[in-house]
């Protein structure tokens, strides 16, 4: 099932499709933020903004907004 990256709830691991990339900082993809590279929701900060995410070994706080432009396939339980 295909789903923005800002609806993964912890724990869960996907793997990343497509992305907006006028809506995507340039610095996440020089972080390993590309499609096919694994992704998992580690922590979401208090107010549900940031989303501290693990990205192929990387650990990356991205907002929520951004989160949002990321299209993710998510593994099958």
């Amino acid at each position: 099932m295909i789903i923005s990256l800002d609806l993964l709830k912890r724990g869960e691991k996907a793997i990343i499709k497509e992305f907006t990339l006028d809506m995507v900082p340039l610095k996440l993809l020089e972080m390993g933020c590309l499609p096919g590279n694994e992704v998992e929701l580690v922590q979401i900060a208090p107010f549900k903004d940031p989303m501290y995410l693990n990205i192929n070994g990387s650990h990356l706080a991205i907002r929520k907004e951004t989160a949002s432009h990321i299209l993710v396939e998510k593994h099958s339980q």
